[in-house]
C-alpha cells in the first residue's frame, strides 16, 4: 500500500484508462437514406393491382367484343332461281293413257296412274324467255314410278302430252315443247314422277340456260301435287 504522505513514484502501480472500442457498422440505415413508411408500401402495393385488373378487363374486352355481329343478307327466293310464272293449268285428270303418246301411251294401257297434274309456266332471263311444261304423274306403287321414269328418260319411247301438244294452251308464239331442241328433265319422289320440257321463245339459242331452268321447274312439282 502506498505512503499517504509520500506521492506516489513513478514505479507504483497505477490504472490504466479504458481504451475506446473499435467503432463497427452503423446499424440502422445509411446517412441520408430514410426507410420507406407503411402507407408508401401499400399505395406501391395498390397501384400494382389496379393495374393488373385494367389489364385483365381490357384482355377480356378484347376476346369478348360486345358489339353485335352484323347479320348476313340472305338471298331473296328469286335469286335462288327463276321467276316461274303460271300461264296455264293446272289441268288434273285420271286417265294417263288419253293424255301421253307412244311407249308411255302404252304403258299407262297396262300400267293406269292415279292422278295427272299438267301447267305450263314462262321464266324470263335476260332478253330470253323459255315455255316451260311440268307434268306430274302419280302411280300406285314407287316402282311403277321408277319404271315410268325409266321409260320417258329414253329417247324416242314417247311421254306425257304437254299443254301445247294436245291444243289446250293457245298463247302466241308459243314454242313447240315436244319438238328435238326442247330441254327435258324428269324426277321420281316415292309415287310421283315429275317431267319437264322447256323450250325457249323466238328461237333463242342457249342450251346451257335453257337447262338450269328445266331444273330448276322440278320444284314446281309441289305446287301441283
Amino acid at each position: 500500500m502506498a505512503n499517504p504522505h509520500y506521492p506516489a513514484s513513478p514505479s507504483d502501480t497505477a490504472p490504466l484508462a479504458a481504451v475506446p472500442a473499435r467503432p463497427g457498422p452503423p446499424s440502422g440505415p445509411p446517412p441520408g437514406s430514410r426507410p420507406a413508411d407503411r402507407r408508401t408500401l401499400l399505395l406501391r402495393g395498390g397501384g400494382l393491382v389496379v393495374i393488373a385488373v385494367v389489364a385483365g378487363l381490357v384482355w377480356y374486352l378484347v376476346r369478348h367484343d360486345s358489339t353485335p355481329e352484323q347479320p348476313v343478307a340472305q338471298p331473296s327466293a328469286q335469286s335462288q332461281g327463276f321467276a316461274f310464272e303460271l300461264v296455264e293449268g293446272p289441268v288434273k285428270a285420271t286417265d294417263c293413257a288419253d293424255n301421253s303418246y307412244s311407249g308411255a301411251k302404252k304403258y299407262f294401257q297396262e300400267n293406269p296412274c292415279t292422278s295427272l297434274s299438267r301447267a305450263l309456266y314462262t321464266a324470263p332471263s335476260g332478253s330470253a324467255k323459255a315455255l316451260v311444261s311440268v307434268a306430274v304423274v302419280t302411280m300406285p306403287t314407287a316402282a311403277q314410278a321408277t319404271a315410268l321414269k325409266q321409260l320417258t328418260d329414253t329417247d324416242g319411247t314417247g311421254n306425257v302430252s304437254d299443254l301445247v301438244r294436245d291444243g289446250t294452251y293457245h298463247g302466241s308464239g308459243a314454242p313447240k315443247l315436244s319438238g328435238d331442241k326442247a330441254e327435258y328433265e324428269s324426277e321420281a319422289t316415292g309415287t310421283d314422277v315429275t317431267i319437264v320440257l322447256a323450250d325457249f321463245y323466238a328461237g333463242h339459242q342457249d342450251p346451257a340456260l335453257l337447262q338450269r331452268i328445266a331444273k330448276d321447274a322440278l320444284k314446281l312439282s309441289a305446287k301441283q301435287r
